[in-house]
């Protein structure tokens, strides 16, 4: 079976080990030595790890305390946000001298539509060569770059050859390129539904192709169809210039485990900095921004995160009706007998 993978000509830009090498170039101390960009102590955990940290199993979003048994000496640094947001700044303008249809992911990532500008995928991977190399002038950083007809293999191409890589993906190689690939690196399936997958003998896209589609959805309802989706390479969402603001948000890591009803104050002290955030950045800009849904999070102790959000005929006017709207979701809570480590409050869905 034959599959149009469409016309779209699409970078994916992946910095490497982003905070960590940025405290690495800062810092030659740090050079070649397992950094982990974090603070100590039990209630922290992984923002970056470089490579060399890697090597030991340390990893992002993984418990500081983890990290630090797998690695004892590594050096721990505390996250400097403002320095990672001015060195994406810089790199975003690089970006922008390629094209303009740029769709921010977070800091480290985008996906760049450079139909326009280049023919083939070969034309393309010129230009990716050429953005990577303007970063590590500009910055002294690398990145990686996959690059395909559209969005999904392009991030999964990024990874194939990283630190300081690229990979391009043809359209007649996509299946043969996808057959082998573990799951757990298809983007969308976490460790939970790997785990699934895994458990029922799906261990490779190949896999998921020979259970097909039907059974998927008979197992994993309408997961299946885009795990099905995800074994054959198909995407055809555009790249979302739109995404400069997606949502608004704060969050504290408390410093001992919260019962679900003493997160109050906490709730109430996010919702006055998502809303002074709010305001700065989307309701005097120009054009201005006006947010549809109002978001809480909870992570509990064991690290699960629960994610409730409500969009409301009438969005709050200042910030204390914010704060109850998120307090209402956290009494939807299923399970208020639980402990909580982390709470955040967010304004989503910006217009």
């Amino acid at each position: 079976m034959k599959f149009n993978y469409g016309q779209r000509k699409i970078i994916h830009v992946d910095m490497d080990a982003f905070y960590a090498s940025v405290e690495q170039r800062d810092d030659e101390t740090l050079r070649d030595r397992p950094v982990v960009v974090a603070w100590r102590g039990a209630r922290s955990v992984v923002c970056a790890a470089s490579y060399e940290a890697r090597r030991f199993g340390v990893r992002s979003a993984m418990p500081a305390i983890t990290a630090e048994r797998l690695c004892p000496q590594a050096v721990f640094v505390p996250p400097d946000f403002h320095r990672y947001k001015a060195a994406s700044q810089r790199i975003h303008e690089i970006f922008a001298q390629f094209t303009d249809r740029i769709e921010p992911l977070s800091l480290d990532e985008a996906y760049l539509d450079v139909t326009e500008s280049a023919p083939t995928l070969d034309a393309v991977a010129e230009l990716a060569a050429q953005i990577r190399g303007l970063i590590f002038e500009d910055q002294f950083l690398t990145a990686s770059a996959g690059i395909a007809p559209n969005k999904l293999l392009a991030k999964i191409g990024s990874d194939w050859n990283k630190p300081n890589g690229q990979f391009v993906m043809p359209p007649e190689q996509v299946l043969d390129l996808l057959a082998p690939l573990p799951v757990g690196r298809l983007p969308g399936v976490g460790k939970v539904m790997e785990g699934r997958l895994v458990t029922v003998g799906l261990r490779t896209a190949a896999d998921l192709r020979a259970f097909g589609q039907e059974l998927l959805l008979a197992q994993f309802g309408d997961w299946g169809r885009r795990l099905w989706q995800l074994a054959h390479g198909l995407d055809d969402r555009p790249v979302n210039t739109d995404r400069s603001h997606v949502q608004v948000s704060a969050e504290d890591t408390f410093a001992t485990d919260l019962p679900l009803d003493s997160t109050e104050p906490h709730i109430r002290r996010l919702a006055e900095r998502v809303w002074r955030a709010y305001e700065r950045e989307c309701l005097r800009s120009v054009p201005r921004r006006h947010a549809r849904t109002v978001v809480l999070k909870l992570k509990t102790a064991e690290f699960r995160t629960l994610t409730r959000s409500i969009t409301p005929p009438q969005m709050p006017r200042d910030a204390i009706e914010l704060a109850e709207l998120a307090l209402d979701l956290r009494d939807r809570v299923e399970a208020p007998g639980e402990l909580y480590r982390l709470v955040g409050v967010g304004l989503a869905g910006l217009r």
